[in-house]
Formats: C-alpha cells, structure tokens, sequence
C-alpha cells in the first residue's frame, strides 16, 4: 500500500521560512511529476507549485520568487522551500505525486499558518 506523508508545516511569523517534505512509500514505482496545492477556509484548493521528472518547475504566481519546489529522486521526496511567507499563505497544504505507473496520491495535508 502506498503511502504519501507530509511534514514541515506549522506556526511561524511574517517573513519567516518553512520546508515541507513529502515522502512516498509502498510502492515499487518512483514519483514521476510532483505538486504542492494549498486550501484556505472558504477556498477552492489551487496549485502552488509543481515539478516534472525532468526538473521542470512551475508556480503560482504569487509564491514565485519566494517558494521553490524540488526532489530527491533516491529519497522518493518532494519538497516545498518557502521564504518571505505572508499571512495570506496560511491554509492547508497538500502533496501530490504521480507514480511512474501513472497512479496519483493525495498526501494528507500539513498546516501553515503565517502571523502577522
């Protein structure tokens, strides 16, 4: 059974910096594309950042310059480096990650809340 487990999130301040992992486990295929989604209370969930097998990264506008998705393909991780976070960066983020089988996984969600 396939297991995605988040972590890295939590309380931290205007300006300050956080780095969240998600690892997948269980399976025998390896993550081909990887993504990060965010949900505030009351919100849609919407894509923060993502990265493909071969190191292709997209993002948000509004975390570019301040986020930076990557991987350990030895690891099976991915990760979201944020800096300079804002209060309204807080909410529930989500790991995605599509298997080389072509399967997807939701993590379970870590919480991020900024305080201003």
């Amino acid at each position: 059974q396939v297991h995605v487990v988040e972590s890295g999130g939590g309380l931290v301040q205007a300006g300050g910096s956080l780095r969240l992992s998600c690892a997948a486990s269980g399976s025998i295929f390896s993550i081909n594309n990887g993504a990060w989604y965010r949900q505030a209370p009351g919100n849609q969930r919407e894509l923060v950042a993502g990265i493909t097998r071969r190191d292709t990264v997209n993002y948000e506008d509004s975390v570019k310059g301040r986020f930076t998705i990557s991987r350990d393909n030895a690891k099976n991780t991915v990760y979201l480096q944020m800096n300079s976070l804002k209060p309204e960066d807080t909410a529930v983020y989500y790991c995605n990650v599509q298997l080389v089988n072509g399967i997807t996984y939701w993590g379970q969600g870590t919480q991020v809340t900024v305080s201003s």
